[in-house]
């Protein structure tokens, strides 16, 4: 079966629509940041050098240092799929992530989308 196109989009092309939706619903960079360190385990500098590589998102989910255990929290319905059903570990990782944004964008308290 053929790799999902996403998997060799560049992180670094879709990062700025992350903030940009954030941004639009009153919400910052810092905190799109803050979310994609929490999920990944990238430091703010480990971030940075990922968009400036221009790394796809294939790589910049097996270059993550570690995954957070409390991912698997994450419910919900992004494109019409349940992210907790999702079979491809990777895809469901990368809906994990749009999911979290799209929590953000929604105006959820910080807290709760970090599943503190």
């Amino acid at each position: 079966m053929p790799k999902h196109h996403i998997f060799a989009t560049k992180f670094a092309r879709v990062y700025p629509l992350y903030v940009q939706k954030a941004e639009r619903k009153n919400r910052t960079q810092q905190e799109v940041n803050q979310i994609i360190c929490w999920l990944t385990g990238y430091n703010q500098a480990g971030l940075q050098q990922q968009i400036e590589q221009e790394n796809d998102f294939e790589t910049f989910f097996v270059q993550a240092p570690a995954i957070h255990p409390n991912s698997s929290l994450i419910k919900g319905v992004v494109c019409g799929v349940r992210v907790e059903e999702i079979q491809d570990p990777l895809m469901q990782k990368i809906r994990y992530l749009d999911k979290l944004i799209d929590e953000l964008a929604k105006g959820k308290a910080m807290k709760k989308i970090l599943r503190q």
